[in-house]
């Protein structure tokens, strides 16, 4: 474990990207992180909402947040996106992510909104919308994505529910090899060993949201050895974990300074297409 001193050292000569992170409108924002926390099973008290973010996150020294929406019911897609885009043209830190459902009506015409709309990528959390990863409905909008190479971030892992195991996920790799995919939280949250035993060989890229408190630093260097520095990105998971407690984790980690920062900073940069 590095000192105190050393890791501010370090963090000083570092660029940050936290490539998983929620917010929501102020009017709805206790509402909607109470939820999101008894989901989680976590119990820290400011709301998700962008002000807070951005505080919390400049305090971390982040320059460059990945906001992902989610819609629980497919009538909610078009608001939770107009909001979306709404953030990201307030706040330039913010690169943001639509959201689609499988139960909704005219998903490509939904697609095709959200990427004229500037929005950069897609973000589906099965076990909180309530279908798997691999259902059918969802594979035209795969196809899609596919086709116009835009990213699509997975929440994937819940030991109480398998529509987002690691096991789903290899199937739709497999499926459409074009999809840029980002598997959250290893690729398993809360299952974190067997996602690895799974997913390890495959062409995925992860990031490490939601992991750093559940399992030993140990750990952590572990999953990263198995799928490679080069295939991760940092994330805190806000508003359920704070960004600047995140990072001293993480820079606490025994692995190179060049492998750090590649996680916090060079891969997303390279991925999201920011240079």
């Amino acid at each position: 474990m590095k000192s105190g001193s050393i890791l501010k050292g370090i963090k000083k000569q570092m660029k940050f990207i936290d490539f998983h992170t929620h917010i929501y409108p102020e009017k709805i924002a206790g509402k909607a992180t109470e939820y999101l926390r008894q989901f989680c099973n976590t119990n820290d008290e400011w709301p998700g909402t962008a002000d807070v973010l951005l505080e919390k996150g400049r305090k971390a020294g982040v320059g460059k947040y990945v906001i992902l929406p989610v819609a629980v019911r497919a009538v909610q897609v078009r608001k939770i996106n107009d909001f979306s885009i709404s953030q990201g043209l307030l706040h330039e830190e913010f690169i943001c992510f639509g959201t689609v459902h499988a139960g909704q009506e005219n998903i490509i015409s939904e697609l095709e909104y959200i990427k004229s709309s500037g929005l950069r990528g897609i973000k589906i959390h099965p076990d909180q919308q309530d279908f798997p990863i691999d259902d059918p409905r969802l594979f035209p909008a795969y196809d899609f994505l596919s086709q116009e190479k835009m990213p699509v971030l997975f929440h994937c892992g819940d030991p109480r529910s398998d529509f987002s195991h690691p096991l789903r996920l290899k199937k739709i790799l497999h499926e459409f090899p074009e999809l840029k995919i980002t598997a959250a939280h290893f690729g398993g949250w809360r299952m974190f060993d067997e996602a690895v035993s799974i997913l390890k060989n495959e062409n995925c890229y992860y990031d490490m949201s939601s992991s750093m408190a559940y399992v030993p630093p140990e750990k952590i260097v572990e999953y990263i050895n198995a799928y490679g520095a080069d295939r991760i990105f940092f994330g805190s998971d806000f508003p359920l974990w704070e960004p600047s407690v995140e990072i001293e984790k993480f820079l606490a980690l025994d692995i190179s300074d060049e492998e750090k920062e590649k996680i916090v900073y060079v891969n997303a940069e390279s991925f999201l297409g920011l240079k």
